[in-house]
């Protein structure tokens, strides 16, 4: 999707650059060849401009879409690392997800499951110190949500469980990553598992209630 929203508008740029530099005459650019062309360059002026319009437009696009900070995931309010704790450390993820096996939602690790450990581990640390003032002024850690589901889909976490879909299935190697990249789950993703292990296709029964 992003990679057809990019696409999309950088030939909406183009065709307007296009517009403007033939003054709403496109066609000059077929049917006049190389005089168009000059005729282009004589009014370069405003031409410059809108280049230099679509050289930014296309530098936030690649900021916003392809950067290399695209692919690292999203900064959370306390740098937290699924590599070192789920990975290094071993920690299952139902310690801090606590609800997957036996609720719809997984549930997002409130701040006294992560004082659990850090009221002794690194305690003065200063970000384990943002966790003691998110506790002392009954603040829950404002965590940023990284997967999305689309609202009219309901998906049971604890149905999954049970089945023993692993949890890399749909999330990817977390061990293997210090901050988790957001993901959009789409229709043909969930299709596709579900025909692998012959699983319910029925779109009220599975999906949409």
């Amino acid at each position: 999707m992003e990679i057809l929203i990019t696409t999309l508008s950088v030939l909406g740029l183009l065709a307007t650059a296009i517009l403007i530099g033939t003054r709403g005459r496109p066609q000059r650019l077929f049917s006049q060849g190389a005089e168009s062309l000059g005729r282009i360059w004589d009014n370069r002026g405003p031409l410059f401009w809108v280049m230099a319009c679509v050289l930014l437009a296309l530098g936030f696009l690649f900021y916003f879409y392809a950067s290399p900070a695209t692919r690292i995931g999203a900064a959370q309010p306390i740098p937290f690392s699924h590599q070192l704790h789920a990975g290094v450390k071993a920690i299952d993820c139902r310690f801090c997800h606590s609800y997957v096996a036996r609720s719809i939602h997984p549930g997002l690790p409130p701040v006294e499951k992560c004082l659990y450990c850090h009221k002794y581990i690194i305690a003065n640390h200063p970000e384990i110190l943002k966790e003691h003032n998110y506790f002392n002024t009954d603040t829950p850690t404002p965590w940023v949500k990284v997967f999305y589901v689309p609202e009219h889909v309901m998906f049971n976490h604890q149905r999954h469980i049970r089945k023993e879909i692993a949890c890399e299935s749909c999330h990817g190697e977390v061990k293997q990553t210090e901050r988790l990249k957001g993901k959009r789950f789409k229709m043909g993703f969930c299709i596709q598992c579900h025909r692998e292990k012959k699983a319910n296709l029925d779109c009220w029964l599975a999906c949409h209630n």
